[in-house]
């Protein structure tokens, strides 16, 4: 009995806690729950907030390593390799596939940025044909024995002398009338050279051809000499070595020199 007078005395009071955890409050006792202890709440606010941190790294890691998987199996090292088809395009045809470097520019060295371009051999203009030189006049063109007829004219100016298909370009035809004789055809001019003692060389018959030469005809011997202008101005000498025939098949046979212009 001793031991519950205090007890009432503190809720007579008015206040303060009783042994059995009731506060008086007028009289009534109310029961106080316990405090939570403060250490473990602190402890599982933070364990909380780890765990969302690691959360949050695990799927930041997870797309990261998905992304570069995919990055990966985009271009397989074979096909980077040997391009879209290797047993039918060379290796340096193939295209660049992704994640291939690109292959190095190559830089000029020193020696060629100093060193100028070689200047490519000129190629010297074609020289056009040039044609003989003149011969000096005088010089013998054609020398040899030639056989005129009246149907087979000469033109002196060939060499040797044939019959031109021309008709002003024949020098001398002979035919017969009682005699065989010579007629200098188109512009030709001809004299018969009258110094028996020598044989009339270039100047001697360029001395008078042009001064005493006709297109008259002439009697024809053996022996006789007769200096002559072409039609082209060549100098020419014919000495009668034969004659043959007396009708259309009269033949003088001469000895003939023709000089150049």
């Amino acid at each position: 009995m001793n031991n519950q007078e205090p007890r009432h005395q503190n809720w007579q009071n008015g206040g303060g806690t009783g042994h059995d955890g009731y506060v008086a409050n007028g009289g009534y006792g109310t029961q106080v729950p316990p405090a939570p202890a403060r250490t473990a709440s602190h402890r599982g606010a933070w364990i909380g907030a780890g765990a969302t941190l690691v959360a949050a790294v695990i799927g930041v890691v997870g797309t990261y390593l998905v992304n570069t998987n995919n990055d990966t199996k985009a271009t397989p090292p074979a096909a980077a390799a040997q391009g879209p088809d290797s047993s039918k395009a060379p290796e340096s045809q193939a295209p660049a596939t992704t994640g291939e470097s690109a292959p190095a520019t190559p830089t000029a060295t020193t020696s060629e940025l100093t060193t100028p371009p070689a200047t490519p051999p000129t190629t010297p203009p074609a020289t056009p044909p040039t044609t003989a030189p003149a011969k000096p006049a005088g010089t013998v063109e054609w020398q040899g024995a030639l056989a005129i007829t009246y149907t087979d004219s000469k033109d002196l100016d060939s060499a040797p002398p044939v019959e031109s298909e021309i008709n002003a370009e024949n020098d001398f035809s002979v035919y017969p009338f009682g005699d065989h004789m010579l007629q200098p055809e188109g512009d030709t001019k001809a004299l018969v050279w009258k110094d028996a003692s020598k044989v009339p060389a270039y100047a001697d018959c360029a001395g008078v051809v042009d001064t005493l030469g006709t297109s008259t005809e002439m009697k024809l011997k053996t022996g006789l000499v007769v200096c002559a202008r072409t039609n082209d101005g060549r100098l020419a000498r014919l000495t009668v070595k034969e004659l043959t025939g007396q009708a259309s098949d009269a033949t003088g046979v001469f000895d003939v020199v023709v000089w150049s212009r």
